[in-house]
């Protein structure tokens, strides 16, 4: 397996797909708009067929073209906690960037801690990692030495706590109880913003220590 990603509009947010080549599918990991552009030309170009969209939290900039992948039958997934983010996207217009047409995204398939995707012949373990917002999960991928955080944690930073359901104490427990325990070599790869890793961040992230 492999992973490319790309930063998408409108504010820079990272859309990731994991590839297998040996099985021609691959899984996309975040919508923001233009994302469904991007992964059919993934797709085209490795010759691979995608099995599933996995949405790491709610926020509008990570699912504007969710409803895309949904209406072309893929299938999604996502969060029990930001499902009202996921259904009436429209309630986040007062900090979305204003004009953007906000539709909700149907989500096929709800994950929650602890749960094991069994996709691209390999196993996706889910963490739950609130804080940034309710339903905030990363996707570990232990054969590849990978960890997509969406919004929980950056290179030399952490996510908003300040917005709806942000909380900066549930937000320092989730990076050190899910993101902090993961293997010190797992390349994070975030929402916004460069890839790190886990010995990085424990070492000298400023927003939370070890």
């Amino acid at each position: 397996m492999f992973i490319e990603s790309q930063e998408l509009p409108p504010i820079g947010t990272n859309a990731f797909a994991l590839i297998e080549p040996s099985r021609k599918e691959c899984v996309i990991v975040d919508a923001p708009a233009d994302a469904y552009d991007w992964a059919m030309q993934v797709a085209q170009q490795h010759d691979c067929q995608i099995v599933a969209l996995i949405l790491t939290h709610g926020h509008w900039d990570h699912i504007l073209d969710g409803h895309k992948f949904a209406d072309a039958g893929i299938p999604t997934y996502g969060h029990l906690a930001d499902t009202e983010m996921f259904a009436a996207p429209s309630r986040m217009a007062s900090y979305a960037i204003p004009g953007l047409n906000l539709l909700p995204v149907p989500i096929e398939h709800w994950i929650k801690a602890g749960d094991t995707l069994n996709l691209l012949g390999d196993q996706l373990e889910i963490r739950h990692v609130p804080g940034h917002c309710p339903g905030n999960i990363l996707v570990y991928v232990a054969s590849a030495q990978a960890a997509i955080v969406g919004d929980v944690i950056f290179a030399g930073s952490v996510g908003r706590y300040d917005l709806p359901g942000g909380d900066f104490s549930v937000l320092e427990q989730s990076i050190q109880t899910q993101v902090y325990t993961l293997p010190d070599a797992t390349l994070i790869y975030p929402g916004h913003g460069p890839n790190t890793t886990v010995a990085k961040e424990k070492e000298g992230n400023p927003f939370v220590r070890v």
